[in-house]
């Protein structure tokens, strides 16, 4: 699809240049591409009824220029473009000059056609994988959207990017075997529910609070502590179970008495 555009260059840039283009009715651009760069000022009308079209991005503009030092009609495609978000006013755009006769790549939109597919009205689900193809052609040849028959699919079927037919001199840029759309079988309430299920299991206490409180008991002698083992050595200074704790004086005492006794038995 063809649209015309008359623009008009200007000079001044800047935000506070843009700001007064708007409020004289203006929409400031760019215009780039094959080698060179032009501020221009549009008219929001014809601008707003670009983008409303089917067309979008593969639009082809016949721009004519006005105070243009060369070339006053060219031939541009949409690039880009900011819209006030409480308005919908056109705040600005981008514009791609183009030759006729080099290949350009543009992103082409998918159109399904043929109504229903067969799947869906078993109960299926219809997946569109991809709302577009990345094409390369002339601009001559550049399609406004490529269909896609979907009616004969039935679940567990579906298209790829190999299976689609394409016009003369456009050629496809994505992946052969990447699924553009695709039928799948409906998901059981059964199935739903399990998922369901076990996604809301309850969840276990955690296991280092429990060790800890294990080992807090154990360290203050409480039931559940580990006993000695038979046979080990009391620590030094202690008695053992059952003895009764020597002082220091009798302690050193008894030997002097040991060897007194001994003395009277000679």
């Amino acid at each position: 699809m063809k649209f015309d555009l008359a623009a008009t260059v200007r000079g001044q840039s800047g935000k506070g240049a843009a700001r007064s283009m708007r409020r004289a009715g203006k929409v400031p651009a760019v215009l780039y591409g094959q080698g060179e760069c032009l501020l221009l000022t549009v008219n929001p009308d014809e601008l707003t009824k670009i983008l409303k079209s089917h067309a979008g991005s593969t639009a082809l503009i016949s721009l004519t220029l006005t105070g243009a030092k060369s070339k006053p009609t060219r031939t541009a495609l949409l690039r880009d473009y900011q819209v006030d978000p409480v308005s919908g006013a056109v705040l600005h755009a981008d514009l791609f000059e183009i030759s006729m006769s080099k290949p350009i790549r543009v992103k082409v939109p998918i159109h399904l056609i043929g109504g229903v597919p067969a799947g869906v009205k078993e109960g299926g689900l219809l997946h569109h994988n991809m709302r577009e193809l990345h094409v390369e052609c002339l601009p001559a040849a550049l399609p406004d959207h490529v269909e896609v028959d979907a009616s004969a699919l039935n679940i567990g079927t579906g298209i790829h990017v190999k299976e689609i037919a394409s016009s003369e001199g456009v050629r496809f840029l994505d992946d052969p075997d990447q699924m553009v759309v695709s039928v799948a079988a409906p998901m059981s309430d059964a199935k739903l529910e399990a998922l369901l299920t076990s996604a809301a299991g309850p969840s276990a206490e955690p296991e280092v609070m429990a060790k800890g409180k294990e080992a807090t008991v154990a360290a203050e002698g409480a039931p559940g502590a580990e006993p000695a083992k038979a046979g080990a050595a009391a620590p030094a200074g202690e008695a053992k179970p059952g003895e009764k704790k020597e002082s220091g004086k009798e302690a050193a005492a008894a030997p002097k008495a040991e060897k007194k006794e001994a003395e009277k038995k000679k």
